[in-house]
């Protein structure tokens, strides 16, 4: 987990039923290890703009279990750490790679999962998690304060509708999470995890029949009217869109600027304008 080092005493607070935390951990050099010993990171370890805090295993497990995961997933953490998510995704035979700021965390990642057998599976890139390319993500386990996700939700958004963000503790402002998940009983923290389903961008204004379909969404919500009617319900579960007018409900897909839909009957809408 990471957090802004301008907020770092009030993460202290947050972090006490795991951990203490002062805000020394954040000046430079807290803790500093010797240049003759091997690195090897340990919990609150201070960084550029940052501090870790590693997600227990327990807790790595149910965020990809909430997740769907399949082999077939391509997995990206922002603020990768030790690597211990994207190690775990790859044990279950998904592929992707961590994002992490610290070099010294990038090569003890990569060595953890040489030692994992996963190496061929699970990667690991030194950079800056705000400019990421994560384009090729399916699944993006996340432990980040609330602040670093609301920071990167306009990233979230360009992902292809139907990708899985499942955020351990922290939940992203004003999207409301599709679904949650908690570890057992025994857990002590970090212990629930929130699902988010990146929908489809149907913002807009669309031509269906000769009406027009205005769309002005909030996540996988939205409002709008469809010609004088007002729409009810609207609502997009990554590509897959429904709303009612007049007590009538349409469901459909969107692709790009088209929209398909296959009740009451099937129908087209095209995106003529935002």
């Amino acid at each position: 987990m990471k957090t802004s080092r301008a907020g770092s005493c009030a993460a202290a607070v947050r972090f006490a039923a795991a951990i203490t935390l002062t805000c020394a951990l954040s000046a430079p050099g807290a803790f500093a290890q010797q240049a003759n010993e091997p690195f090897e990171p340990y919990s609150g370890q201070a960084g550029k703009d940052v501090v870790w805090v590693p997600t227990p295993d327990k807790s790595v497990e149910a965020t990809l279990d909430l997740a769907g995961l399949q082999p077939s997933d391509y997995v990206i953490d922002l603020g990768s750490g030790d690597g211990r998510m994207v190690i775990a995704a790859a044990k279950r035979g998904a592929r992707g790679h961590g994002v992490e700021f610290n070099p010294k965390m990038v090569e003890y990642a990569r060595k953890r999962a040489q030692e994992a057998g996963v190496a061929d599976r699970a990667q690991f890139v030194e950079g800056d998690m705000y400019a990421a390319d994560i384009s090729k993500a399916t699944v993006m386990p996340l432990f980040l304060l609330t602040q670093n996700l609301d920071q990167l939700v306009p990233n979230f958004l360009k992902l292809r509708p139907g990708t899985r963000i499942v955020t351990v503790t922290y939940t992203i402002s004003g999207w409301d999470h599709d679904e949650t998940a908690e570890v057992g009983p025994d857990c002590t923290a970090w212990c629930r995890m929130y699902k988010y389903i990146v929908p489809a961008n149907a913002n807009g204004v669309w031509k269906l029949g000769e009406a027009d379909l205005v769309v002005t969404q909030k996540f996988q919500t939205f409002t709008g009217k469809l010609g004088a009617a007002a729409l009810e319900d609207g609502r997009l579960h990554g590509d897959e869109i429904s709303f009612t007018v007049g007590g009538v409900a349409y469901y459909g897909s969107v692709t790009g600027d088209e929209m398909r839909g296959v009740r009451p009957n099937a129908w087209r809408a095209t995106r003529s304008g935002g």
